[in-house]
């Protein structure tokens, strides 16, 4: 019978396992063999021909803290988001966003050498699974984007901004800031453009979510966002194209009511699923309690 507790530490999908165990191992690997580190981390000045580094540079931590924090993150994080999403669609999302990430980095380590012609930006190890890890938040934050978290009570949509704000002003006091933080900057970023625009939706056959909830500005304070759409909808142009129109054209909506598969119906069904996923995964971890004191009742009950 598991101990009061333990079950908020118990239950992780076996994909999410799996997914740490690459990570333990990848560090191991660079800690007991140093020179695998040119071969499998984002070094820019060698990602040609060793192209594989856009893949591999997020799998392993060199640092034993963070290899811990992203396994632990991981853990708990898919605990949540893998059942909603599915084992594939969760993995895909991983790689995907891993892979975009670290190209958007080298693309930038590149552009910031021919703009300051400093050599480091070339040979700047990047490497780490907190890009990913970023990516995750967003989704956290579109599922349940009005749930207080535990124990620090801040609404879920707020977890990505806060985590890059902090991360912005720890840079400021920090040597090795530019290993990570446009890590973690993009792994946000892209992780919302795969939810926005190309994650699949089984219920309707449509790709993203274009509601207003999951808007761009939602990252930003409500004073800044008229400022932020009109850039957005730039971007947004460019990525969706025709889509406003076609939605239109099917009729998604009649009468500024949203039809069965229209976003913002969607969208609130998938609220309701992580709100229901989240209430369920509470319960579980309370019964295990109220059950083990039951049984002490009923051993006082036989003692007498």
């Amino acid at each position: 019978m598991s101990s009061p507790g333990t079950s908020m530490f118990t239950n992780f999908t076996k994909l999410c396992k799996g997914l740490a165990l690459v990570l333990v191992v990848g560090h191991l690997v660079v800690q007991f063999i140093p020179a695998t580190v040119p071969y499998l981390a984002l070094i820019p000045a060698r990602t040609i021909p060793f192209a594989w580094n856009l893949v591999t540079s997020g799998y392993f931590e060199l640092s034993v803290y963070g290899v811990v924090f992203s396994t632990v993150s991981l853990l708990f994080m898919g605990k949540f988001l893998e059942p909603i999403w599915g084992s594939k669609e969760f993995l895909k999302f991983i790689f995907v966003v891993n892979f975009l990430t670290y190209l958007c980095v080298f693309v930038t380590a590149i552009a910031l050498y021919y703009i300051t012609r400093l050599e480091i930006y070339l040979y700047m190890p990047f490497s780490g699974f907190h890009g990913v890890l970023a990516g995750l938040l967003v989704g956290i934050k579109q599922i349940i984007p009005d749930q207080e978290v535990l124990l620090i009570k801040i609404k879920a949509k707020w977890l990505p901004s806060i985590m890059l704000v902090l991360s912005i002003a720890s840079s400021f006091f920090t040597l090795d800031s530019a290993t990570y933080l446009p890590t973690l900057i993009f792994g946000t970023y892209m992780g919302w453009l795969y939810l926005r625009y190309l994650q699949k939706r089984p219920e309707t056959k449509l790709r993203g979510d274009p509601s207003d909830d999951f808007a761009f500005s939602t990252f930003f304070p409500e004073l800044l966002r008229p400022v932020i759409d009109p850039l957005a909808s730039i971007f947004h142009r460019m990525l969706c194209g025709r889509s406003n129109a076609t939605s239109e054209d099917h009729g998604y909506t009649t009468g500024g009511a949203p039809l069965p598969g229209s976003d913002s119906a969607e969208a609130s069904r998938r609220r309701e699923r992580g709100a229901r996923a989240l209430e369920e995964r509470l319960g579980t971890e309370r019964l295990v309690p109220a059950r083990n004191k039951d049984e002490l009742q009923s051993d006082a009950l036989d003692s007498v």
